[in-house]
């Protein structure tokens, strides 16, 4: 039973001939008479019956017509409805980002969505592996995520991609380190310090392994640390080097850290949005993208 064959049954009863109905929805009348037959299969009672050279319908079949009458007038309202929620500006959104992402983004991005007539933003953190960020958006509208330049690129046969920025990852010395007035630094020069990094699969690592690569040395890694902020404390306590990114870690750094680029080594990470391409169809959707624009605009400064 579908509702394509309700709308002809109701529509017989209403009109009283199959070429009445066929002329009205624009098909053919072998078309309504095959439908109708499809439909009487499913249920065990008539639903038609011949008066002259007129199909009429039957009590039952008048009952059914009745009920699809109404169904279909739900289906109707289920469409406007889903139409609303696609071009509602105030929509709710689910946003997920790493926490360099969030600690950079996500209170700017609340206080620009503050003003009524907003998209109502759901925010949650999530730092995965780069390999798994595509998978979060089975579970947001939006997610933040990052990659090496050299890591594999995002599956965009399964998710959309709109990019947000390319940052590098800088050296983080304490303000008093013997490298802290060099413009810049090589791996040379820092494989030997104490590093505090992330775990093994995130960029700080990836970065790190490049550094042991180039320099064939070992590395003295004393804290495998994600969080950023607590990466930036240990850095200004004096005893470690770490890696930090140059526009994202804004919000944690202090007078007490420098960042220093790293010559001879590729430490830019590409920060993109990721959705399921369904999801910015919708306008409260494109509109946190645009807003995430326009703030990583402001965070970058104009610098690439």
């Amino acid at each position: 039973m579908e509702i394509h064959q309700l709308e002809m049954l109701r529509e017989l009863g209403a009109l009283g001939s199959v070429k009445a109905v066929a002329e009205t929805l624009l098909v053919t009348p072998s078309a309504v008479s095959q439908q109708l037959a499809a439909l009487q299969k499913s249920v065990e009672v008539p639903l038609t019956r011949k008066e002259g050279r007129n199909l009429v319908l039957t009590e039952a079949g008048q009952v059914l017509a009745d009920a699809g009458a109404a169904v279909v007038s739900a289906m109707a309202d289920a469409r406007t409805a889903i139409g609303a929620y696609h071009g509602s500006p105030v929509a709710p959104v689910t946003l997920s980002g790493f926490h360099s992402a969030g600690q950079a983004l996500f209170a700017p991005l609340a206080r620009l969505l503050a003003e009524p007539g907003q998209p109502k933003i759901q925010l949650s953190d999530e730092d995965v592996a780069q390999q798994d960020f595509p998978a979060l958006t089975a579970r947001y509208d939006l997610v933040l995520a990052h990659r090496m330049d050299h890591s594999p690129r995002w599956p965009v046969e399964r998710v959309a991609v709109i990019p947000l920025a390319h940052e590098p990852l800088d050296v983080a010395l304490p303000a008093g380190h013997r490298l802290a007035g060099q413009p810049a630094v090589t791996a040379d020069d820092v494989v030997g310090e104490p590093w505090v990094t992330s775990h093994t699969g995130y960029s700080p690592a990836d970065v790190l392994s490049a550094v042991a690569a180039v320099s064939s040395r070992e590395l003295n890694i004393v804290h495998r640390i994600n969080d950023y902020s607590t990466v930036a404390a240990l850095v200004a306590a004096g005893s470690v080097i770490g890696l930090l990114p140059r526009y994202t870690a804004r919000p944690v750094l202090n007078p007490e850290i420098v960042l220093k680029p790293l010559e001879g080594i590729s430490t830019r990470r590409r920060i993109d949005i990721l959705a399921r391409p369904e999801n910015l169809k919708r306008k409260s959707v494109m509109m946190v993208c645009d807003a995430l624009q326009t703030i990583m605009t402001d965070l970058v400064g104009g610098e690439d």
